[in-house]
């Protein structure tokens, strides 16, 4: 079926999510490492949010941490008071986040762009992409809308946008695969599922991709600050994520990884001032393009969002993003068991290392949007996506929280 130049492939059988497999079971508290000392504790201490919420909810939008908190309360109280005197010394601390940011995805600084959104990154790729009339990409059904759009707004160019469906929620590479042909240039998916919480092995993905003569796009929004990646072992050749998620920053800034040897293929869209070699010699108009991924970028940045996102990285990285991704599912598994025991029933599949900081779950006979409501009365916030109620938990979250949201769910359940 072919419907403004997006195709859906279906070639795969639906389950129900009664015969989701992968339950944890026998998980109790001993298996979280406390949190009343050590870093966790620290990190805690950093996120204001604890002082009145149990938040369960970074898939969609993470409260910010105490050191992000202050520097934008620093940036406004220096813009108002000595205005553009002290951009220099903001200019150097924008430029770190390039640098936190290569760290952070295994890249060079060099591949790093600073963008608004994830959007603008997937965006910037499928703009300046050279496609020929009859290219196609290939991505998921489930994906979330913003690695949709961008693929699916190329159909006036002829090229088509092929949807492989999930089978609940889990990505079956081989099916994927089978979906590309000889003019299929870009394999576009979500690191992490945004309403599944699998977790896509991209390492496999993107040896596939290649051997199949395209290029792979990951969606990094769900996965970014929660698991260790490196974008050069994995070899993905484009990724973008913004801030706003699992890196604990502000909404509007966000990073795009662009392979250094691809820089070239991306024809700059909103190429300004910043784009060029020399972008701060005003009165020379010389179209000489930055040779790293700043040519991207175009005017000026988001100054104050990515000062905050600048401590959010550095907390993080402090931490260790291994660290954080173990501490995540073992929430998550301590989690999922207590929510069994309380007569939940899971969606999300939990299958080793595709489990991710999301999980999707139902409590039978309760309409989903009125559970949310509920739990946020009593403190406790999560999500409805899908017509499931979704949890995300970040690393600073403990089993005090867990209690409240079991005792919550019990309360609607008695």
């Amino acid at each position: 079926m072919v419907e403004n130049g997006s195709r859906r492939v279906n070639t795969v059988r639906r389950v129900s999510v009664e015969s989701v497999s992968g339950v944890v079971s026998g998980v109790t508290r001993m298996m979280v490492e406390s949190l009343s000392s050590g870093k966790w504790a620290e990190f805690r201490r950093q996120m204001p949010v604890t002082g009145r919420w149990a938040y369960f909810d970074h898939a969609a939008v993470a409260p910010l941490p105490a050191p992000a908190r202050d520097a934008l309360v620093r940036y406004a109280q220096q813009a108002a008071d000595e205005g553009d005197t002290v951009w220099p010394t903001w200019n150097r601390r924008v430029e770190e986040v390039r640098t936190l940011g290569a760290r952070l995805v295994g890249a060079h600084a060099e591949e790093i762009a600073l963008v608004r959104n994830t959007t603008e990154g997937i965006s910037l790729v499928a703009e300046g992409f050279g496609w020929q009339e009859g290219d196609n990409v290939v991505t998921l059904d489930n994906e979330f809308p913003s690695n949709l759009y961008p693929w699916m707004n190329l159909a006036s160019r002829g090229v088509e946008t092929r949807q492989v469906a999930t089978d609940g929620g889990r990505v079956d590479l081989d099916r994927l695969i089978e979906a590309c042909d000889r003019r299929t240039r870009i394999v576009s998916v979500s690191w992490v599922g945004y309403a599944s919480g699998w977790r896509t092995d991209l390492a496999a993905l993107a040896q596939r991709v290649h051997a199949h003569g395209a290029l792979l796009f990951v969606d990094a929004i769900q996965g970014l600050g929660a698991f260790p990646i490196d974008a050069h072992a994995t070899d993905i050749d484009f990724l973008a994520a913004d801030g706003h998620k699992w890196l604990l920053g502000p909404e509007g800034a966000g990073l795009l990884f662009v392979r250094r040897e691809h820089l070239e293929r991306l024809r700059p869209l909103g190429v300004g001032w910043h784009s060029v070699v020399n972008a701060f010699d005003y009165g020379r108009a010389e179209l000489d393009l930055n040779p790293t991924a700043a040519r991207y970028e175009g005017g000026s940045a988001n100054v104050a969002g990515f000062l905050a996102l600048a401590e959010s990285l550095e907390l993080l990285l402090g931490l260790g993003i291994e660290a954080i991704g173990r501490r995540i599912l073992e929430i998550t598994d301590l989690a999922c068991a207590r929510l069994t025991a309380a007569g939940c029933r899971l969606a999300s599949l939990r299958e080793g290392e595709h489990r991710s900081g999301i999980v999707l779950f139902e409590l039978p006979g309760h309409d989903p949007l009125a559970v949310v409501a509920r739990l946020a009365r009593e403190g406790v916030v999560l999500r409805c996506r899908g017509g499931k109620l979704r949890l995300s938990p970040h690393a600073y979250v403990d089993e005090n929280d867990i209690d409240r949201l079991i005792a919550a769910i019990e309360g609607l359940r008695s």
